[in-house]
């Protein structure tokens, strides 16, 4: 059975913004003449790699809201200098729209159980143009 995951997106104040951050991201490493990944790194590592792996994502909470997904494509637990042990959450470098959902603030990343997760969002509402302020506004009022 397929798993998810849920994390805080800090910093960002929406997917616009997390978007060009990914787009940095890789820009900034093809300059260098790296390859590049979209990873996010984590310090716990999920026990349930397996199930997360069998079509799971990452869903991205901005703004008390969650609002986009990242597919995962692997989990890399691996020890950093300091002897931590921390883990890779590799993604897809695609972004999809999610009907929003209400999050309150926590630390880390939860699982996310399929039949908890919002849907794909599909709607003429979520349309990339609405700006994201307005999008939470509605999304607050249940219009959304």
């Amino acid at each position: 059975m397929t798993l998810h995951l849920v994390k805080l997106c800090v910093g960002v104040d929406s997917v616009e913004d997390l978007q060009a951050w990914i787009d940095f991201s890789r820009d900034e490493a093809r300059e260098a003449g790296r390859e590049w990944e979209r990873i996010h790194v984590t310090r716990m590592v999920p026990s349930r790699r397996e199930e997360i792996l069998d079509g799971g994502s990452l869903y991205w909470v901005i703004k008390g809201q969650v609002q986009v997904r990242s597919p995962l494509t692997d989990i890399r637990p691996f020890t950093d200098a300091s002897g931590v042990k921390r883990c890779e959450l590799v993604m897809e470098p695609l972004l999809v729209r999610t009907e929003t959902q209400p999050r309150r603030p926590f630390q880390g990343w939860r699982y996310l159980k399929p039949e908890d997760a919002p849907r794909d969002a599909h709607t003429v509402s979520d349309a990339p143009d609405m700006p994201a302020e307005m999008r939470r506004q509605l999304a607050e009022l249940g219009l959304l």
